[in-house]
């Protein structure tokens, strides 16, 4: 009998057992976290039956819980938050990036502040306006703030035990549509496509890796579902071959690692859920065009969200969020 595939949410809690396993000094911090409850979308199910002290659940202050958890990694401990939603995270700018970030340079000497604050992100679940933004932008750029994102690619136990070892607060957002889904293993995608792992990114190819693609995406976690269907369209469909990058960590930027499968590419795109203006994929393509001016046919191309509020309702919501057909129409267009 053939193992049920494991989800995106089983990977993260299997992660996050093993880092409150691994480390005593751990702490888990967030609101309705705790049995049997264990978070609005079940990640931390069954950690504080299995580590009670290490597993606090939390009053409603999210300025109050990012605060707490810089103070703790201050003291020598290490700290992961978790935001029920990634748009409270807002309540809690102020004390990881003038606290947390802050605190790793500003005493004349780097201090570790071991913190990973945890952001359920994005939309396509119904939820409208306030809890269903891509927020990823507004920390991008932070010195001494690492941002992250989930995605099936990504085993999670690797990339919070990279986040913890760096000494710096680290920001890890989850698309929440991304937790019923199942994570790639093995290298093997589906019947067309196939997947490895180069530096901090996965690689998505339907032939060889290192064969030139003329069309390469890269796509956040989130969208790379998405990605991924726009792109059997487009090669059953439009027959044109397509290579997918997805990466882990956003920020610092790590492009430099996807510069070999870029080098032969006549167009590049960028595809993010957020709305457009001042985005990590506006600073990826000012790098790519910088480094990839004499190659490319055109400027990279970015594929963005509507502008405006994310709406409630579901085929408005559709309309407004980056989806396969918006990110094939932007390859078909090239």
């Amino acid at each position: 009998m053939t193992a049920r595939p494991e989800r995106v949410v089983e990977n993260l809690n299997a992660a996050l057992h093993a880092a409150l396993a691994a480390d005593p000094d751990l702490y888990l911090l967030g609101e309705d976290i705790a049995d049997p409850y264990g978070g609005a979308f079940k990640a931390t199910r069954g950690l504080s039956t299995a580590y009670p002290r290490q597993v606090v659940t939390t009053p409603i202050s999210e300025a109050g819980i990012a605060g707490v958890a810089a103070g703790l990694a201050l003291a020598g401990n290490r700290a992961i938050v978790e935001m029920m939603f990634g748009d409270f995270v807002t309540l809690a700018f102020d004390q990881i990036v003038n606290f947390a970030a802050k605190s790793v340079t500003m005493y004349g000497r780097e201090v570790p502040v071991r913190v990973v604050v945890r952001c359920p992100t994005g939309g396509r679940r119904g939820y409208g306006p306030t809890h269903s933004q891509s927020l990823q932008k507004h920390f991008i750029g932070v010195p001494g703030l690492d941002v992250h994102e989930m995605s099936p690619f990504h085993d999670n136990a690797a990339t919070f035990a990279a986040m913890l070892a760096t000494g710096r607060p680290c920001v890890h957002f989850e698309d929440k549509v991304l937790y019923g889904e199942r994570m790639y293993r093995d290298g093997i995608v589906d019947d067309v496509f196939r997947f490895d792992l180069a530096h901090e990114h996965a690689r998505v190819f339907a032939e060889e890796p290192d064969t030139p693609a003329e069309h390469v995406v890269i796509a956040t976690g989130g969208t790379a579902n998405r990605a991924l269907r726009a792109m059997r369209d487009l090669l059953l469909l439009d027959e044109l071959d397509v290579r997918l990058l997805v990466p882990s960590r956003l920020y610092p930027l790590a492009v430099e690692g996807m510069l070999p499968a870029l080098r032969r590419a006549r167009r590049v795109f960028v595809v993010e859920e957020s709305t457009a203006g001042g985005t990590w994929g506006a600073e990826v393509a000012a790098v790519l065009n910088r480094e990839l001016w004499g190659t490319l046919e055109a400027p990279v191309t970015l594929v963005h969200s509507a502008g405006g509020v994310v709406p409630a309702a579901v085929h408005l919501e559709r309309r407004a969020l980056v989806s396969a057909e918006s990110i094939r129409t932007a390859v078909r267009g090239a």
